[in-house]
């Protein structure tokens, strides 16, 4: 797996292709933590968490990217292969961050169905 500090420097590098407008109100930045996180609703420790929008709190509206859990799950990739990954993930982030300042919901729903998808619930 690519180190800790060589993700670090491709999300730097991810995070420069987006507008400066998509950093508005992100005011607790990206963070890239080192842990492995699984889902609280993970049916046999098969689904793991990437990343995380969040809103409110002490620190604000902020990004978090799961090295652990990239490493649990694409550990084997290259370089590319992984930029790739990453760049989907910190996307789908950033959409989630656009939608709560806009007063959307579009893809939290669209999550909440993959969840229910997942689940075996039929919504």
């Amino acid at each position: 797996m690519i180190s800790i500090d060589e993700v670090q420097s491709i999300l730097a590098d991810l995070a420069a292709e987006l507008p400066e407008e998509f950093f508005r109100e992100l005011n607790g930045g990206i963070l890239l933590l080192p842990e492995t996180k699984m889902s609280p609703y993970a049916k046999a420790n098969d689904l793991y968490i990437l990343g995380e929008y969040q809103r409110g709190g002490s620190m604000g509206r902020l990004i978090k990217i799961y090295y652990g859990s990239f490493e649990r799950l694409y550990g084997y990739m290259d370089k590319d292969k992984l930029t790739v990954e990453l760049r989907e993930v910190l996307r789908h982030e950033f959409t989630h961050h656009l939608e709560s300042l806009a007063g959307e919901r579009g893809l939290e729903i669209k999550d909440e169905q993959y969840m229910n998808k997942y689940l075996g619930k039929n919504k």
